[in-house]
């Protein structure tokens, strides 16, 4: 991913925490008939490094053919964006842009196979996704006339992480006074895209230390 020094993203911390707030992404992969790419939820697994990432798909599709033989993947999680307009800059002499936030994970996936370790997977997912929500379904509640087919048409698979690159295009090349009126349009605009982007604006270490006024 191209990156100007000014917009990246090396904190490992933050960039898990990116990962697990925007877990919906997208896995790209090159077979043998070209790019594959699908949507997929993800979790992510603590190693001790940079971490695994772990997901499942349908056998039918055919991306998880191209995760044999040790070939590299790309996952891309997208985080808000906001288009910006040159009007909302006390310098009006420039062009418009976008403002957005991305991590890009690339690795070695490596298929799960054994029955017991898919329904973990799947376990694990309906407990990160479901059980937030007040959710009380769980695999054991399920007949295993109905688990088992299941359980056979999806493959799982994990990704040790090789490398993480994030991204986030905040305005960093702009004056303050260009950034403050960035965020008072974007929280006039009012969506939810518009107003995530102007929090992360804010929180730059110099719009922070200026809202918090003399120590």
């Amino acid at each position: 991913m191209y990156t100007p020094p000014a917009y990246a993203e090396t904190d490992i911390g933050v960039l898990h925490a990116f990962i697990r707030a925007h877990s919906f992404a997208t896995l790209v992969t090159v077979g043998a008939e070209g790019a594959n790419a699908t949507h997929l939820p993800f979790l992510l697994r603590d190693d001790g490094g940079r971490g695994v990432l772990v997901t499942h798909l349908a056998r039918a599709n055919p991306q998880w053919r191209d995760l044999q033989g040790g070939a590299q993947a790309l996952v891309l999680f997208q985080g808000p964006h906001a288009f910006i307009s040159p009007s909302w800059y006390v310098n009006r002499q420039t062009f418009p842009t976008w403002n957005y936030t991305a991590v890009h994970v690339r690795g070695a996936p490596r298929l799960i196979e054994a029955p017991e370790a898919i329904r973990a997977v799947l376990s694990e997912t309906v407990a990160r996704y479901d059980a937030p929500l007040g959710g009380e379904w769980t695999f054991p509640s399920m007949r295993e006339s109905l688990t088992a087919p299941r359980l056979q048409a999806i493959a799982a698979l994990e990704i040790p992480i090789g490398t993480l690159e994030g991204k986030m295009k905040l305005n960093q090349d702009k004056s303050v006074a260009d950034r403050l009126g960035v965020i008072r349009e974007l929280e006039r605009l009012g969506d939810t895209g518009s107003l995530a982007i102007a929090r992360l604006i804010r929180a730059q270490p110099d719009l922070a230390a200026q809202a918090a006024g003399p120590a």
